[in-house]
């Protein structure tokens, strides 16, 4: 199984597939095929042979359609077909920087959403908010869109300009935001001391965000921190392998993730002893935006009593998403596998229900964790 699984929410690739043909007046006898890839085989030798213009079929193209239509008949919002460029882009954005706008999307309830903005990106300063629902992307409607599909018309050069029209939580009236993409720098550790207590937020789990936190964790055994706030709000996932490096701070040992493929397959990643471990007592902050990776790490510290989980039922998105390279340069980015936690239970549609739920948002929330952790 491929080391970057891709868990997030997130983010920036694309996958895959299909044939779709209609037919007026059928002319002369059928034939049965033995099976489903027959009848893609059969349709395409009927279209190069009986095509009125078949001289000026764009195999490629037809090719190509023939692999987007399979994806889209999936119905998965996840999987994509990305063509050689794309391809590209996707590799790129493991990496930690990427050009756009800077805001964390997914799809819920068939519509465009966003997660969260990232702090102090173009799409934060112009307005954009957790939960906005995205409605048209330079005057193209989303509806129908795929993820991947939508992360790149918004992705483009630097220092030019993407019209948003969104929907605000609660509201009922769309707003059209103009943003002009930069080259976004993907936080992913920040850590200060509130009191006596550690308060680091992890905002995505990308290549870095271990060697990161590795330093937070050696200050704050240097600083004598009581107790760990770690706050997950708004957090898309990332990396499956940053997530298992993660949990190794802050578990022993033990299964982090099971992963469960298409065979019933089951690829369990656990945490890898010898590394620094703190035993600090831990509050985990969550919210009905944190997704995919936050969501394996909350629901592992929770099946080991290792943290208490509050705040709101996260996000449900518990799949594992990997990029395949195709013959051309080009790509899918394809569901492939569940995620279970350690106990077994599923996340896929579910989400990690938190011991404590609260309604308290922003800084509320850190100060409910504060006195918590106070108090027991």
């Amino acid at each position: 199984m491929s080391k970057k699984m891709k868990i997030a929410l997130s983010l920036f690739l694309a996958v895959i597939i299909a044939l779709a043909f209609a037919a007026g007046c059928l002319i002369g006898g059928e034939t049965s095929p033995q099976n489903d890839f027959d009848i893609v085989e059969q349709a395409w030798e009927i279209i190069l042979r009986d095509y009125v213009e078949n001289d000026q079929i764009d195999t490629e193209a037809l090719a190509q359609g023939a692999v987007r239509g399979m994806v889209e008949a999936l119905g998965d919002p996840y999987t994509s077909y990305l063509d050689a460029e794309d391809y590209q882009l996707g590799l790129k954005s493991l990496e930690g920087s990427f050009e756009g706008v800077g805001a964390y999307v997914t799809i819920k309830d068939e519509q465009l959403m966003i997660i969260a903005p990232i702090a102090d990106s173009p799409a934060d300063k112009a307005g954009i908010r957790a939960g906005d629902i995205v409605l048209e992307i330079d005057g193209q409607s989303t509806t129908g869109m795929s993820l991947v599909e939508a992360v790149l018309l918004v992705q483009g050069p630097e220092g030019t300009q993407v019209d948003l029209l969104v929907l605000h939580e609660g509201e009922t009236e769309p707003e059209l935001i103009s943003i002009i993409r930069a080259v976004i720098e993907v936080p992913s550790v920040e850590f200060e001391m509130r009191e006596e207590f550690a308060y680091i937020v992890i905002t995505n789990f990308s290549e870095r965000t271990a060697e990161e936190l590795l330093t937070v964790i050696e200050t704050i055994n240097q600083q004598g921190a009581e107790g760990i706030i770690l706050d997950l709000r708004g957090n898309p996932g990332g990396l499956l392998e940053t997530v298992v490096d993660v949990a190794g701070f802050f578990l022993r040992e033990g299964v982090v993730v099971d992963v469960v493929d298409s065979k019933g397959n089951h690829d369990v990643y656990s945490v890898r002893p010898g590394g620094i471990t703190t035993d600090l007592p831990m509050v985990v902050l969550v919210d009905e935006y944190s997704a995919s990776g936050s969501e394996v790490l909350a629901g592992a510290l929770q099946d080991y009593g290792r943290a208490v989980i509050a705040g709101t039922t996260t996000f449900g998105k518990g799949s594992v998403d990997i990029l395949r390279r195709l013959g051309d340069g080009s790509g899918l980015y394809i569901t492939n596998a569940r995620w279970l936690t350690p106990k077994g239970r599923l996340i896929e549609g579910e989400g990690i229900y938190p011991d404590y739920e609260l309604e308290l948002e922003g800084e509320d929330a850190i100060q409910w964790a504060i006195d918590y952790l106070r108090s027991n």
